[in-house]
């Protein structure tokens, strides 16, 4: 039979290949997270019909002489170049702007994705759309470690924030070194004891009359290193008071700890009016959760009803070094095999890894203006070897029909 005759056959198959591809790239097109994919074609065995001759006797060498038996699709790869980003408006989806894969359980496997379609469920698992939970880390009294094996997101619904005592309070702003003796700049910021029991912290600053400032406190008991319960505060150059800072002791209720009060921030230059105000203060009161919000690192964090924000977990990407050895299984998912290398960990924006971006999806990343060029192509390339084919059926019929 004709060589041609098998040439030709397999470039039909080879071809039909590429129609897949380019179909099942079509198809795609408005799948979230979908990476399209690329038909890549190489030539088969050649039959030698007359080998390379070295050059003897004055005479030049020749060349081999081969005629190929036909084409075979060699690779289909994957492009997983960044495809565009579709705002959704809901804060459980998730978008990599840069590499990296979310990694989700699957009935205990884990397999990975470029669609970051998320939702919580009735338990509060973060989950896709078919049921699998996005890997993390959640945090421990609001801080998450990176370190420790990944498992399951979860909100916690309906949980409470435990009250915490104040322990630590800040006093910032300017003392007019211009003021008159006697001015009082009071001010006053809330705490909380060990039961979440609010109370205020009221403090005044006294200008006095050798141009320097007391504090004193209605609501409670000042001390520091040498004396109280008035506290005397010093402006050298007006940059930095010489009592970087003291302790306020609550009279009740509520009686609590000690609570060290840092005025380091305290300034004494020329100014109109005392701008000397309590800033912050580290206890909090019980809450609810309430809100939650993610973000660009993947950190979920959460909002309670007692104004506190807390990190409350955090999402890991993964890293491949070969992301190409990856395995299509369906759904937006991938699979490691022995040519993707392990899956490596980490949060987002570390180690190469793409920042996540809230309310959006990043979409398909299929071309179509090259894949109906690519249409084309296939079928040109099917007609064309078709073609062959007819034309060595023709032959091989004029060859019977010497025979009459």
């Amino acid at each position: 039979m004709l060589r041609s005759l098998f040439s030709g056959i397999s470039g039909l198959r080879a071809h039909q290949a590429m129609m897949d591809v380019t179909g099942n790239n079509i198809a795609n097109v408005n799948t979230t997270g979908f990476k399209s994919s690329q038909t890549v074609f190489q030539d088969t065995m050649s039959q030698m019909l007359k080998a390379a001759g070295v050059p003897q006797g004055g005479n030049a060498g020749t060349n081999p002489s081969q005629v190929g038996l036909g084409t075979r699709v060699a690779a289909v790869t994957t492009n997983f170049g960044q495809g565009s980003a579709q705002t959704t408006g809901r804060s459980t989806d998730l978008m990599i702007q840069g590499d990296g894969f979310f990694a989700v359980d699957a009935q205990g496997e884990t397999l990975f994705t470029r669609s970051g379609a998320f939702s919580f469920d009735t338990d509060g698992n973060l989950s896709t759309s078919d049921g699998g939970k996005v890997q993390g880390w959640s945090a421990n009294n609001g801080v998450v470690n990176t370190n420790v094996p990944v498992g399951a997101i979860v909100l916690p619904v309906g949980d409470v924030l435990d009250p915490k005592a104040t322990d630590r309070a800040k006093i910032a702003g300017n003392l007019p070194v211009a003021a008159a003796t006697g001015t009082i700049a009071p001010t006053s910021i809330k705490i909380y004891d060990a039961k979440g029991v609010e109370s205020d912290m009221a403090l005044s600053f006294t200008k006095r009359i050798d141009g320097d400032w007391d504090v004193a406190t209605t609501s409670g008991a000042l001390t520091a290193t040498g004396g109280g319960p008035i506290l005397p505060i010093k402006f050298t150059d007006g940059s930095k008071p010489d009592l970087a800072d003291f302790v306020f002791t609550p009279a009740g209720p509520p009686i609590g700890a000690p609570i060290a009060v840092d005025v380091s921030g305290l300034t004494s230059f020329d100014g109109a009016t005392a701008t000397a105000t309590a800033v912050s203060q580290s206890g909090f009161r019980m809450g609810s959760l309430q809100a939650f919000s993610l973000s660009p690192d993947g950190t979920l964090i959460g909002v309670f009803s007692s104004g506190r924000k807390e990190n409350l977990a955090q999402v890991a990407l993964s890293t491949f070094n070969n992301p190409g050895g990856l395995e299509k299984v369906g759904g937006s998912m991938f699979r490691t095999t022995v040519n993707s290398g392990l899956s490596q960990m980490g949060a987002a924006g570390s180690g190469g890894r793409g920042l996540l971006a809230s309310g959006t999806l990043e979409m398909s990343n299929v071309d179509l203006a090259q894949e109906f060029t690519n249409l084309i192509v296939a079928q040109r390339g099917f007609q064309a070897n078709s073609r062959v084919i007819t034309t060595s059926d023709s032959i091989l019929e004029d060859l019977v029909n010497l025979k009459r």
